[in-house]
């Protein structure tokens, strides 16, 4: 049994972890999960449950968390008109298949191996949001047809391997697109709901080994991280989000990509064995 004192740490961190998750959700777009997925790795390592399925159950309770989240979040934004729905719609079907596609994968693959993926795709987003233009564009619009069929699954497919919502891959491909900011946060939280709930589905289906599983952990979700987090997240959330629709986000966004550079890259370089 883990040290009362060290599980007291524990819960003060997860507290922290939730509040600021939260505000990250709503107020870069971003998605909790980004912080979420490293931080329960940090603290589930640190109590001794370092098991080959240990990525596996952060991905799990980082996607139970954003399904509460993604959903406050979209009635949030919802209520101030900035769901573009037509786009959620559309785009519905192609996400939540590729995040079934995508939890059917992490189940089999290693805990090392999505380290990897996380650290990778995670230098990848902090490029984009330290060094991106809110000027860029790939189209006018956007992408239909063949194009929507195959970014749709990709954005389910990677989110569900890295643990997150829609946020991380949904905000920038709007953006892109000529879909303006807040919009583009608003209607990824919507993503993110579908992404996290087939994923969540899956994971619940997943057996981990006893000697490698936290306490009160159902498939691979674990609910005392869960419970801690989501108590915290549904308070800063709205705070998240009324400060978007307030401020220009734009030296946070810089600050966090830095941040983020530095957790993946750690990820990364533990996948690695270095």
């Amino acid at each position: 049994m883990p040290d009362p004192m060290l599980l007291s740490q524990m819960l003060v961190l997860l507290l922290v972890i939730g509040a600021v998750a939260g505000v990250l959700a709503g107020l870069l777009g971003v998605g909790g999960g980004i912080v979420l997925v490293p931080a329960f790795f940090y603290a589930f390592q640190t109590l001794g449950y370092d098991g080959p399925q240990l990525m596996q159950i952060c991905l799990a309770t980082s996607l139970a968390t954003i399904v509460v989240t993604s959903a406050r979040s979209v009635m949030s934004h919802s209520r101030k008109g900035a769901v573009d729905w037509p786009i959620l719609k559309g785009w519905a079907p192609g996400i939540a298949i590729g995040a079934i596609l995508g939890v059917t994968l992490a189940a089999v693959l290693r805990s090392t191996v999505l380290q990897g993926i996380f650290g990778v795709l995670g230098l990848a987003i902090g490029l984009y949001l330290g060094l991106g233009k809110p000027h860029w564009r790939l189209a006018p619009e956007m992408p239909r047809g063949f194009r929507r069929a195959v970014y749709a699954p990709l954005v389910g497919f990677l989110s569900v391997l890295m643990g997150i919502g829609g946020g991380s891959f949904g905000v920038p491909l709007m953006s892109l697109h000529g879909v303006p900011i807040h919009r583009a946060v608003a209607t990824a939280a919507g993503f993110g709901m579908l992404i996290a709930v087939p994923g969540v589905a899956g994971f619940l289906l997943l057996t981990i080994d006893p000697a490698h599983r936290p306490p009160f952990t159902v498939g691979a979700v674990n609910l005392p991280a869960f419970a801690v987090v989501i108590a915290m997240t549904l308070l800063t959330a709205p705070l998240g989000v009324r400060i978007a629709h307030a401020m220009n986000p734009t030296p946070l966004r810089r600050l966090f990509a830095v941040f983020l550079l530095l957790v993946a890259g750690n990820m990364l370089r533990k996948s690695l064995g270095w």
